[in-house]
């Protein structure tokens, strides 16, 4: 198990927040996410990949970066 950090672009709210952790939580493998919406930190705790972590954020509205 890892934990990984990314960062997302485009949250201004606590609704933001919670889709990205929604999304991301539903991916399997995962299991812990944290936010950070003033930095825009993305940490996943988990077996996933990039790509899935991507498509879920993609998925909620947002963008990687």
């Amino acid at each position: 198990m890892s934990v990984k950090t990314y960062t997302v672009e485009g949250m201004t709210c606590g609704h933001c927040v919670s889709s990205v952790k929604e999304e991301v939580g539903e991916i399997p493998g995962v299991t812990g996410v944290e936010v950070d919406l003033g930095s825009g930190r993305l940490e996943v705790t988990g077996d996933v990949t990039d790509d899935a972590v991507r498509e879920a954020v993609k998925e909620a509205g947002y963008t990687l970066v």
